[in-house]
């Protein structure tokens, strides 16, 4: 870096006579600064027998310890509670670390406007945006369907993005796996347009967009990594929101579970197309555990007991008693479950060589924090 700024330096000062000298001068030394910025990737120096995890998403799949996104003292991911406090990759990690790698927890990425402008003059541009998080994870809040692939004026791409990490390192990713988990922001943008009708065009538009975006992805993975497998993970079902029924009618309510069933079948539909593609039914996930609303769209939702003590019930609050977390996202129980399912599924669909994790590990995980 400092004889890439030295070098551009030198023609700066030697251009600096004319006025065409000193621009010529300022863009080398501009480029020079963009070239040497930030432009070290973390390596992973893990055995190459551990199966490579990757993550493609938004929120749901963004570390909770992250402490460049969510500072030590905010109210976000767990508040009072947020030490204690883990997404499900964290307790992954935690759990099947030794068998499952979503790489080294670093301090990496760049600003969104570094990596658009390395990504604009065909330079390697990492994640963005930067964030504390394992290397192979590459979702952020806020994180749309567009963001996957992106394009001349995004500056999130996933997907390219992550191509690129994976290219330094080919043989870990042939039998590595990549969650795809996204949606919920595009999804949940559009929920009044689903209440009153399920196949309204904007709702129709977003979910084709939404599956387009995803199969895109996947070409793109598997032209570079034909081998890794992929577990695409539908959409959360805003219906499960405790308090949804204070907002809409049972009709309502109806149209929005039929906007959220069309949407998976499609997604199911694109997993079937590929045995290296699987889907995960994460609303099935959610009534197998917590139940669903009755007829008329109250509440029914049952309780869950963790260790025959720990009881958590489909409600919002920092306390590990609740499913959801007060700013809407999943809770440390909610996250641990969903841990364990992720591992049957992966064993289920890719006949992958992972030990089943069990109700007491996840018992004494959650307990213990």
């Amino acid at each position: 870096m400092k004889a890439a700024l030295a070098s551009a330096w030198s023609r700066y000062a030697l251009g600096a006579m004319t006025g065409l000298g000193a621009v010529l001068g300022l863009t080398a030394l501009g480029l020079a600064i963009l070239v040497a910025w930030d432009s070290a990737t973390p390596a992973d120096n893990s055995p190459p027998t551990m199966i490579a995890l990757a993550i493609l998403g938004d929120s749901s799949s963004h570390s909770y310890q992250d402490s460049l996104s969510f500072p030590p003292g905010s109210a976000d991911r767990g508040g009072v509670f947020h030490a204690r406090t883990f997404q499900w990759t964290e307790a992954l990690a935690r759990l099947r670390g030794h068998e499952l790698n979503p790489g080294p927890w670093v301090r990496w990425g760049r600003a969104d406007q570094i990596a658009w402008l390395r990504d604009l003059i065909g330079l390697h541009a990492g994640r963005t945006p930067r964030k504390e998080d394992y290397l192979y994870n590459f979702a952020n809040s806020g994180a749309t369907c567009r963001n996957l692939m992106g394009g001349p004026l995004q500056r999130h791409s996933q997907a390219p993005r992550l191509v690129e990490l994976m290219d330094h390192d080919p043989g870990r990713w042939r039998n590595g796996v990549v969650v795809i988990r996204i949606g919920n922001n595009d999804w949940s943008a559009l929920l009044d347009d689903q209440a009153r009708d399920p196949r309204a065009p904007r709702v129709r538009a977003a979910a084709a967009y939404c599956a387009e975006q995803i199969a895109a992805a996947i070409r793109l993975i598997h032209a570079a990594h034909p081998k890794t497998r992929i577990l695409l993970v539908g959409t959360d079902n805003e219906v499960n929101e405790p308090a949804i029924d204070k907002r809409y009618p049972a009709a309502a309510i109806a149209n929005i579970q039929t906007a959220f069933d069309d949407f998976n079948a499609q997604l199911r539909e694109l997993a079937s197309t590929d045995a290296r593609i699987a889907f995960f039914d994460l609303g099935a996930w959610f009534e197998g555990l917590w139940g669903r609303r009755a007829p008329d769209g109250t509440a029914a939702f049952k309780t869950v007991t963790i260790g025959g003590k720990l009881r958590v019930t489909n409600t919002v609050g920092d306390e590990p008693t609740n499913a959801e977390l007060a700013d809407h996202h999943g809770g440390l129980v909610w996250n641990a479950l969903w841990a364990q399912s992720l591992v049957m599924r992966l064993r289920e669909a890719f006949d992958l060589p992972l030990t089943p994790i069990s109700d007491e590990e996840v018992a004494r995980f959650v307990t213990t924090q």
